[in-house]
């Protein structure tokens, strides 16, 4: 069963237990992973993640077995920067019933969920180093060379990577495969650049306070600033969209 963001879950099938379109699983998936879309789910069928069923006239179907698959899938690469080949590997040892320990990024086993440091809860990586991050992007060095000279991948100071830049790697990587080239997400870097300063800006006089509360209060403004720019920015690029091809 899907998990929903209130700690519930739901069942991965439609409501009369009918297969359902990939237009239905995306919706369900997108309540636990919003970023996912249509193009994804067609990439991990490519990938051999997982094998829907097919109409005679080519259309997709998926069953329960199958979006829950997906989502295990994207739990993987989410929460512990594996590759879809490692993903695959270690989900088709389960559906063979075999008792496997969750592999990292290598292949090798490691520890489950929650093991991490002897600490209860999901195991996260604070930061992973560049041979991790050309793994849980599938990219090759020249091209992660190529992202950082452009400044879309940016390393920290000890040459880690945070879990925002996996993600910033995993969709240039995204992007990549439909043609767009560093070069093209230029303007995305230095606009978010700018959205970044604006927020600076209006946080700055909370930051700089010396009551320790107003400071937090200061980091709360800023990502919900953040996030309400992230969706003005996608309904602007929607809106854009729809008066140019109409």
């Amino acid at each position: 069963m899907l998990r929903t963001p209130s700690g519930g879950a739901r069942q991965g099938t439609a409501a009369d237990g009918r297969p359902m379109s990939i237009g239905t699983v995306l919706l369900q998936l997108q309540e636990e992973f919003p970023e996912v879309t249509i193009s994804k789910i067609r990439f991990l069928e490519a990938e051999g993640l997982v094998e829907p069923q097919r109409t005679p006239s080519g259309y997709r179907k998926f069953v329960a077995a199958d979006v829950e698959r997906l989502a295990q899938v994207l739990r993987m690469q989410r929460d512990h920067y594996l590759p879809l080949k490692v993903i695959r590997e270690h989900l088709d040892a389960l559906a063979r019933g075999e008792q496997v320990a969750l592999p990292s990024p290598d292949g090798e086993p490691r520890q489950a969920d929650g093991e991490q440091a002897g600490l209860p809860g999901r195991a996260t990586a604070a930061r992973i180093g560049r041979a991790e991050l050309l793994v849980a992007a599938e990219v090759t060095e020249s091209e992660l060379d190529d992202w950082e000279s452009y400044g879309l991948v940016v390393p920290a100071a000890d040459g880690g990577y945070d879990a925002d830049m996996v993600t910033v790697a995993r969709l240039v990587a995204e992007l990549g495969r439909f043609g767009l080239e560093p070069r093209h997400l230029r303007a995305v870097r230095a606009a978010a650049d700018r959205e970044a300063g604006l927020i600076e800006q209006m946080v700055a006089p909370l930051r700089r306070h010396r009551n320790p509360q107003t400071r937090a209060h200061a980091e709360a403004t800023a990502k919900e600033l953040a996030e309400l720019s992230v969706r003005l920015h996608s309904a602007l690029v929607q809106t854009a969209l729809r008066v140019r091809l109409r």
